[in-house]
C-alpha cells in the first residue's frame, strides 16, 4: 500500500476498485457515442466545483475523459457506467465497460508516440499511480457486474 499525505492508505495499481460505504456516490451512464467522454468530462468537473473541489477538477476531468474515451473506443457493446465516488481523503472515479481484456499502455517507439496510447501514461501520471484495473467490482461481499472490467483513478483530496 501507499500512502497519502495525510497516511491513510490508498489501493496500488492492480487493487479492486471498492468504494467506501462513507464515500458520497454519483453515477452516469455513457453510451457508446463520440459525446460520451465529453459529457462525462463535463459531469465530473460540475460535481467536483458544486462540492469546493475545484483543485481536483482539471486532473480528475482530463482522466475522467481518457478512461470514458478507452471505454467508446476499445470495449464493444452497450456503452459505460461511471462511478465518482467523493470521500474526505479522496476522490474515486471508475469506468466499467463489458469488455474483459485490460487497457494495455503502448510503448514509445524510437519514431515517437502512435496514434493514440497516451492517455494511460497521462492518468498514471496525474493520479501518481493510484489507478488500476479490475474484473469485477466488489459489493457488500458480492460481485456486481462480474463480466467485463473497471478501470479506476484515486486523486487525493486537498488538504
Amino acid at each position: 500500500m501507499t500512502e497519502t499525505a495525510r497516511n491513510l492508505p490508498l489501493p496500488t495499481p492492480g487493487a479492486s476498485p471498492w468504494l467506501s460505504p462513507s464515500a458520497t456516490t454519483y453515477t452516469l451512464f455513457c453510451p457508446p457515442l463520440d459525446t460520451s467522454p465529453c459529457i462525462a468530462r463535463d459531469f465530473v468537473a460540475t460535481v467536483l466545483r458544486a462540492l469546493g473541489l475545484d483543485a481536483l477538477v482539471d486532473a480528475a476531468a482530463l482522466c475522467t475523459s481518457e478512461l470514458v474515451t478507452n471505454a467508446c473506443v476499445h470495449a464493444k457493446g452497450g456503452g459505460s457506467v461511471l462511478w465518482l465516488a467523493v470521500e474526505a481523503w479522496r476522490v474515486r472515479v471508475i469506468v466499467y465497460d463489458g469488455d474483459e481484456n485490460p487497457p494495455v499502455i503502448r510503448e514509445l517507439t524510437s519514431d515517437g508516440w502512435e496514434e493514440g496510447g497516451r492517455g494511460l501514461y497521462l492518468v498514471d501520471a496525474l493520479t501518481e499511480g493510484h489507478w488500476g484495473t479490475a474484473a469485477a467490482l466488489p459489493n457488500g461481499g458480492g460481485l456486481v457486474h462480474p463480466d467485463g472490467k473497471a478501470v479506476w483513478f484515486d486523486l487525493a483530496a486537498p488538504n
